[in-house]
């Protein structure tokens, strides 16, 4: 068999949810905000943003630049921070625990049928919204009133911003400022969604004076740990760098904590986090004493379990999907092709070079088969991205906002992307792998199709693994078989031959990917 389809002679094998876990060893980064530059006020009073593309060059310079050079939060708050203790404003409190105790009267519809500050409504106008989806209808007012919510949503439902637009409004109210340290934290189970969730943070508190960070593993813990210790009202964060510092960072004040959320805490828990997460909830203490908003895709003996344990009795119990036909998004178009191993590339290569103007993703089963279709693609000139979990952090994120800010393009990734993060207009998912189950490939296609708009995912299945379908429409997932005709793919199989027959790195690469495929490393 030739090497271009040396990886697709073994039937593929399922690999362990384990991989995505973070390097806690590793050093890592706290964001900061800078002063807005001059063409970057006159974007914001036009209503435009550049806050995304102007985020991925922060992250190119993390690891160099000095203290003086960043702030925590839109001003610099975290420096001219008056001195004084760390204890809340009373009058603030009680007139925060007054509002809560109102009872909320009819159903929003819109965002600016909810009662927010001037500051938290202008940004969210200035973000394009204006009508909540059903997540966010069902979840804004009673974290608003201080209850403590255990949501079930899938991904792209809109729920970041049904847990951060609360969190806005309480720092807001209660007049949070640096040296009251943090009142709310936001757990994520990877890096990507983290940086995601600061991405809608950053934008959402445009206006406000609160201030707000990441800490991940990936870049400088003592920069984090200078930011924690100047006071970072909202804190979003991986578990294990989070732990670290509540364990090891004296100046971090978060006595004063009213909300922790654990977003995809079911994923925080697949990815092997349950013992940190269990010691952040005992080291952060009495439910009773603060809000929690737990969200989840899927109710899990585990998720209950964390439930239980980090929420008040009786917490309010949010779902938007019981109800539904389907598991998917219904704008979203399901399919799958069988394919012989040796046609797989070809396809592959087809369909990309007639979608050179769509926004796709295709999903592999190991870094090492990232790397080589990233290489090979790319040498022989279809420019495309790779992302997987071995990935350097400054290169992963980098990776990830070239693609988040491209109008079109190709991104090769593992399961490292496949959950929870916000692409935009992701035209199509093509799992050139299938997943390890019906709830993996969800989650995949789950990255085209969000927020109403359309969307379509393929999936390639060899002979051998058309089964894996009853798995599905067990699961409720509407896929249908596409057909493609043999004879419209592209033949380049012999130039392929070729081609890493002659070209060591190439060869290396290839083999090299068969090899993972083989052994069942993780990605």
């Amino acid at each position: 068999m030739a090497p271009a389809t040396a990886i697709d002679s073994k039937k593929r094998k399922r690999k362990s949810s384990s991989k995505n876990k973070e390097d806690t060893t590793a050093t890592t980064v706290t964001e900061a905000i800078p002063a807005p530059k001059p063409d970057e006020e006159s974007a914001r009073k036009s209503g435009k943003s550049t806050k995304r593309k102007h985020h991925l060059e922060e992250e190119d310079d993390i690891e160099v630049e000095s203290e003086d050079e960043t702030k925590n939060g839109n001003e610099s708050a975290a420096d001219n921070d008056e001195e004084g203790d760390a204890e809340l404003d009373p009058s603030a409190v009680d007139a925060l625990n007054a509002r809560v105790s109102l009872p909320t009267t009819g159903d929003p519809e819109t965002f600016d049928q909810l009662q927010l500050s001037d500051k938290t409504q202008k940004a969210i106008q200035e973000m394009g919204f204006t009508t909540m989806t059903e997540v966010q209808k069902k979840a804004i007012p009673p974290l608003l009133a201080g209850r403590d919510v255990l949501g079930a949503a899938k991904t792209g439902s809109g729920k970041t911003l049904a847990f951060l637009i609360p969190v806005v409004e309480m720092l807001h109210s209660l007049r949070f400022k640096p040296r009251n340290g943090t009142g709310a934290i936001v757990i994520s189970p990877t890096r990507e969604l983290a940086l995601q969730i600061f991405g809608v943070a950053r934008e959402l508190m445009e206006h406000h004076t609160q201030t707000f960070g990441i800490v991940m593993g990936g870049a400088n813990r003592k920069a984090e740990q200078i930011k924690l210790e100047k006071g970072v009202n909202l804190l979003i964060a991986t578990p294990g760098r989070l732990l670290d510092h509540l364990q090891n960072t004296p100046g971090f004040v978060f006595k004063n904590l009213r909300t922790l959320v654990l977003d995809e805490a079911d994923r925080i828990l697949e990815v092997g986090f349950e013992d940190e997460l269990k010691a952040i909830v005992k080291i952060l203490g009495n439910p009773d004493q603060r809000q929690t908003a737990l969200f989840s895709a899927t109710q899990t003996t585990k998720v209950e379990d964390l439930a239980r344990i980090s929420l008040k009795p009786g917490p309010l119990f949010i779902s938007v999907d019981h109800y539904k036909e389907h598991s998917t998004a219904d704008s979203l178009e399901l399919g799958y092709v069988v394919c012989e191993s040796d046609l797989r590339f070809r396809l592959l290569f087809t369909f990309l070079k007639k979608h050179q103007k769509k926004k796709i993703i295709v999903f592999t089963s190991s870094c090492a088969s990232v790397e080589y279709l990233t290489s090979l693609l790319n040498y022989i000139d279809l420019p495309v991205l790779g992302l997987s979990g071995k990935m350097k952090q400054q290169k992963r994120t980098a990776t990830f906002f070239e693609f988040a800010n491209s109008q079109h393009g190709v991104l090769i990734a593992t399961d490292v992307a496949a959950r929870g993060l916000d692409i935009p207009a992701v035209d199509w998912v093509i799992q050139l792998d299938p997943p390890d189950d019906a709830r993996s490939f969800i989650h995949r296609a789950g990255r085209t199709g969000r927020a109403g708009k359309s969307g379509r995912c393929l999936l390639v299945l060899q002979p051998s693994e058309v089964a894996f379908t009853r798995h599905l429409q067990e699961a409720r997932v509407p896929i249908v078989e596409f057909e493609f005709p043999e004879k419209k793919l592209l033949n380049i199989q012999s130039q392929l031959e070729k081609l890493i027959a002659s070209n060591y790195y190439l060869n290396k690469s290839a083999k090299e990917a068969f090899r993972q495929v083989e052994s069942n490393d993780e990605l």
